[in-house]
């Protein structure tokens, strides 16, 4: 990874400086967005989905944060979900007035999305689309589908929180889910507010996770399948703001690639927390590090239990020991911590800021 300017993050002026586009802003815009795609959804009639048990749930996923959202929908719903839950990225030709489809894009001119949603509109399906109002994608949803347009304008990589919440107003609706967008809503700005530039680094979660992330290979593992979700939605976070390439797994499967579970385990086993990094011989130190993530996860779960005895120094994430919320509240909360950690560190690393969010910021010489 590109060299990290740690100094930046706890010096304001210079924050501002490479954040041209206000793009730490934009991302803490999370609560906003959850509340405006809630009434949004009222509004546009996604009552009229409930009263019935669809016969199955269809996320439709495109390029983009579509499948992250999809895959920690998924996961959230879970295994006792009444309904089969379909991820696929066209609308299967099985489709009728009995099943409900979920998509999300930001990009109004998907043919082939402009396709899938004019086809479960004619087999009858109930749809509900988080997309641009305007071009083919919004015309192929006009009449009866649920489209819910963005209310809070953010740039197409902050829309996280958007395209998650369009999919939990709807398996709330369909009683497949019991979720108070709300009290999300109000945890994402308390989230937000915690890791606001203005606070130090020592104090400011996001700005601690982005130096523990910072010249790594992160081994993002999930102890529970939400916690690998949030996983999921961390790796697209890093490789969109930053240049570090992360390993996705839920625990069990990571413990099964034998080779690098046993180079993370070395890694961890020769951390000295009390060692003097100007002591270190950077060569020396491994580029692993194990970040262990847990939504459901209690401190007694085998999986868990496992996982933090094997990697004692290992970061362990866990949301609910920092607020007291529900499983879809603390999953979308360490995502915002995620996606703020990404921000600040490609912001210090040059590889995100600048003109425009893709244009690297050089750091000050």
């Amino acid at each position: 990874m590109n060299t990290v300017d740690d100094t930046l993050l706890d010096d304001l002026d210079r924050i501002a400086e490479v954040d041209t586009d206000g793009l730490l802003h934009a991302a803490a815009m999370a609560g906003a967005q959850v509340r405006a795609t809630s009434e949004a959804a009222q509004e546009a009639g996604i009552a009229r989905l409930a009263g019935g048990m669809p016969r199955a749930l269809v996320l439709i996923t495109r390029p983009g944060l579509s499948p992250v959202a999809a895959k920690l929908l998924h996961t959230l719903l879970g295994r006792a979900c009444p309904v089969p839950v379909v991820l696929t990225d066209t609308a299967p030709t099985w489709l009728g007035p009995l099943d409900v489809v979920v998509a999300h894009t930001d990009d109004p001119g998907d043919g082939m999305l402009a396709e899938s949603i004019d086809r479960a509109r004619r087999y009858g399906a109930g749809v509900v689309l988080t997309a641009p109002e305007e071009g083919p994608v919004a015309a192929a949803a006009a009449g009866q589908c649920v489209l819910v347009p963005p209310r809070v304008p953010v740039p197409p990589p902050f829309g996280f929180h958007r395209a998650l919440a369009g999919g939990l107003i709807t398996a709330t609706t369909l009683e497949l889910l019991r979720t108070d967008l709300d009290i999300v809503a109000d945890e994402l700005d308390r989230e937000a507010e915690r890791d606001h530039m203005q606070h130090e680094t020592f104090v400011n979660p996001a700005k601690s996770l982005a130096l523990r992330l910072a010249e790594r290979s992160p081994l993002l593992w999930g102890l529970d399948d939400v916690a690998t979700g949030v996983a999921w939605y961390a790796a697209q976070v890093l490789a969109t703001h930053t240049d570090l390439v992360s390993d996705v797994a839920a625990y069990p499967q990571a413990a099964s690639r034998t080779a690098l579970h046993r180079a993370a385990t070395r890694a961890s086993a020769g951390t000295d927390i009390f060692a003097d990094p100007d002591d270190v011989d950077p060569a020396q130190v491994s580029p692993l590090r194990v970040f262990l993530l847990a939504i459901s996860a209690s401190a007694s779960d085998p999986v868990r239990r496992l996982a933090v005895d094997t990697f004692p120094a290992a970061d362990l994430l866990v949301p609910a020991e920092e607020i007291t919320a529900d499983e879809t509240t603390c999953a979308a909360v360490l995502a915002l911590r995620f996606q703020l950690a990404a921000l600040y560190l490609g912001l210090a690393a040059g590889t995100t800021g600048g003109t425009t969010t893709y244009a690297p910021a050089r750091p000050r010489e």
